[in-house]
């Protein structure tokens, strides 16, 4: 993951890693890395003209880019901006957002893929970007570690893991997620502190 400002080290080793995986919040095990692991990581209504224009052309065939509406539970909430956002050979690079920042998940597809539909008992495999919401920081890509990363949506924190299901293979994701369904008070020092707003660029790359 990043190496950057703001990401965590697990020692002298030059791979450094936060990972959105869920356990109980006094649990450091020892990962794979062999270093302590880090195991809990992971648009206003438009005009009618506008809304009419869009619905004539929201028919695709194959992974398109989205129409642009932001779904969720934050009742039409803006997302941050995102560089790259349809590019889905590069890695997306994300905005500072405009406070103040979504209190439940938001979901905005950037591209909308056609292949298989991921649940919420299934492991997936992703390129993805985190960052923070205040400043666009980011604290955490599997772009910079060079491949894409496999996990359970079970074992990951419930915003992320949220955001996923419904997706479809060959689709870009970009998921908000409050601190009550990420890091909450205690955050995961030093990468993300306590309370902060995430965004997340998801590629879903595979489904298990």
């Amino acid at each position: 993951m990043s190496t950057g400002p703001g990401s965590t080290s697990c020692g002298p080793r030059e791979s450094r890693r936060v990972v959105p995986v869920r356990a109980r919040l006094h649990v450091v095990g020892a990962g794979s890395l062999g270093c302590p692991a880090m195991r809990r990581l992971l648009l206003p209504v438009m005009a009618a003209a506008f809304a009419l224009g869009l619905a004539a052309c929201s028919s695709t065939s194959s992974s398109s880019a989205a129409t642009g509406s932001s779904t969720g539970t934050s009742g039409g909430a803006s997302v941050p901006a995102v560089a790259n956002a349809t590019n889905l050979q590069v890695a997306p690079v994300v905005s500072a957002g405009t406070p103040p920042a979504p209190t439940s998940l938001v979901t905005k597809d950037l591209v909308v893929g056609t292949g298989t539909t991921a649940a919420a008992s299934n492991t997936v495999v992703v390129q993805y970007v985190g960052a923070n919401y205040a400043n666009g920081q980011t604290f955490d890509s599997s772009w910079v570690r060079g491949s894409p990363a496999t996990f359970p949506l079970s074992g990951v924190i419930p915003g992320f893991a949220q955001g996923i299901v419904g997706m479809k293979i060959g689709g870009r994701r970009e998921i908000v997620i409050p601190p009550a369904e990420g890091y909450g008070a205690s955050g995961q020092p030093p990468a993300v502190g306590p309370n902060e707003t995430l965004v997340f660029v998801v590629d879903l790359v595979g489904v298990q």
